[in-house]
C-alpha cells in the first residue's frame, strides 16, 4: 500500500553514498519514505512498524539479496536474514530477525 515513484539512474553508488547507506548494508533496492531510507527487499510490516513508531534512525535495510525475502521468493527456499537499522554516524542494531521455518 506504498505509493511508489520511479526514479531511474546510473550512479545508485552516489544515491546510497548521499543517503548515508553504509556499504555493508547495501542491496539492490534504495528508497526514502517520510525521511527514512529504506534499502534493500524487506518486509512491509517492518517498514509499516518503522514508520509507527519513528525511531531516531536514518533507516533500515537487508543486506544483500537472501531468498525468501520479499520479491526474492524461490519456492520453499527461506534464508534467515536480519533487517538492521542505521543512525548517520553508522550505528548499527538488528531491528528484526528472519529464522528458517
Amino acid at each position: 500500500n506504498f505509493d511508489v515513484k520511479d526514479i531511474v539512474t546510473e550512479d545508485m553508488d552516489e544515491v546510497k553514498a548521499k543517503l548515508g547507506v553504509p556499504k555493508q548494508l547495501a542491496s539492490c533496492h534504495t528508497a526514502v519514505i517520510d525521511g527514512y531510507v529504506v534499502e534493500g527487499h524487506l518486509p512491509a510490516a517492518d517498514i509499516e512498524k518503522m514508520l509507527k513508531d519513528k525511531p531516531k534512525i536514518a533507516g533500515i535495510s537487508v543486506p544483500g539479496m537472501p531468498m525468501g525475502t520479499p520479491g526474492m521468493e524461490m519456492g520453499g527456499r527461506k534464508d534467515p536474514y536480519q533487517v538492521i537499522s542505521f543512525d548517520k554516524d553508522n550505528n548499527q542494531q538488528i531491528y528484526n530477525s528472519y529464522e528458517n521455518e
